[in-house]
């Protein structure tokens, strides 16, 4: 059976990037490869420490000998990021040398262009004849395009089978009485997610703000400032449950980025019935004319109309198009196309 390494700064965390390459490994695993996952942190198969976000210095040499060593007998290769966003060059440069003239995916959530502070990054990503380009939004194929790169977009997919999920024990957790409001917000806490804006609209709609993740790149401090001056309780954390049982215990989810590459948290909600409030970042407004009828963060006034009236009939419509666009198996049969137009099927 022929394998597939899937590599990256991190894998088999709760980033969106681990995310997604989960559920990769698993649609290249129904194809027919055995997969082995490489990363600089995280439950891996095989640990490159040099591949890490924090790697220190790591010497392009040993690390494209390592990097040698523990691809092969590979016989395609899944580049989760790591050759997209600079935030590791030496190692994005290792990568793309040993996989030279080698068959490999490039998958980009990230383009540096789209991030301010990676702008004046111009060499990434990286290009060779054998690899193909798959981007996760159509907004980055036209960018790619413009550049001089030829990229498929396929849609992250989503488990899609539910449960009403069991939001007491959550809400339990949290210290969340049953008919205290609930506003989550499933994110890591860094600046593009607006933390802020999250906060204010709770407030607004007279509800606990329930933050998910961790503050990551150094915004320790400001969310700490952020949070003892919110106007409404906070709670923080998650506890180890279900996707179904996280989401369900909210009343809502809010979701102000200014900014994603894709924006897992609005699928899930729809897939699990939860109405949410999403900033309209580009990718966003790719996604709302999709079919999604989200509610305006800027603006309290839906959501505060939509907890005192919930309408079933949104969320039933919402997840009515999660399905259709952003299912595993949409995504699957995409993964299979483009292996089968570029001779890589088992």
């Amino acid at each position: 059976m022929p394998t597939c390494a899937f590599v990256s700064f991190r894998l088999g965390l709760t980033d969106g990037v681990s995310v997604v390459a989960r559920n990769w490994q698993r649609a290249m695993t129904n194809i027919g490869f055995d997969v082995v996952t490489v990363a600089g942190e995280g439950p891996v198969d095989r640990t490159v420490p040099g591949l890490a976000i924090g790697a220190t210095d790591p010497n392009d040499g040993s690390l494209r000998s390592e990097l040698d060593d523990v691809l092969a007998g590979t016989d395609l290769v899944v580049v989760e990021n790591l050759c997209s966003i600079p935030l590791n060059l030496a190692a994005s440069h290792a990568t793309a040398q040993v996989l030279a003239g080698r068959s490999a995916i490039l998958h980009h959530h990230d383009p540096p262009w789209q991030r301010s502070r990676f702008a004046h990054i111009t060499e990434l990503p990286p290009h060779d004849r054998s690899w193909r380009h798959v981007t996760i939004n159509r907004l980055t194929v036209a960018e790619m395009s413009d550049r001089g790169f030829d990229s498929t977009c396929i849609y992250n997919g989503f488990p899609t089978s539910t449960s009403d999920g069991d939001s007491s024990e959550v809400r339990q957790w949290l210290g969340v009485d049953p008919d205290e409001r609930l506003l989550a917000h499933p994110v890591r806490a860094i600046p593009r997610k607006d933390v802020p804006a999250a906060v204010k609209l709770a407030g607004q709609v007279g509800a606990t703000y329930w933050l998910w993740g961790e503050a990551e790149d150094g915004y320790d401090d400001e969310l700490r400032r952020v949070l003892r001056a919110a106007s409404c309780r906070v709670v923080r954390g998650t506890p180890s449950a279900g996707a179904a049982d996280l989401y369900r215990a909210a009343d809502a989810v809010v979701f102000p980025s200014v900014w994603e590459g894709f924006g897992n948290p609005p699928i899930e909600a729809a897939i699990h019935r939860v109405p949410a409030a999403v900033n309209r970042y580009p990718v966003a407004e790719e996604l709302l004319r999709l079919g999604f009828q989200w509610m305006p963060t800027d603006d309290p006034a839906p959501l505060i109309d939509w907890l005192r009236e919930p309408d079933p009939a949104v969320v039933d419509h919402n997840r009515r198009v999660a399905i259709e666009h952003f299912s595993l198996e949409s995504m699957e049969e995409a993964i299979r196309s483009l292996l089968d137009e570029a001779g890589w099927l088992p």
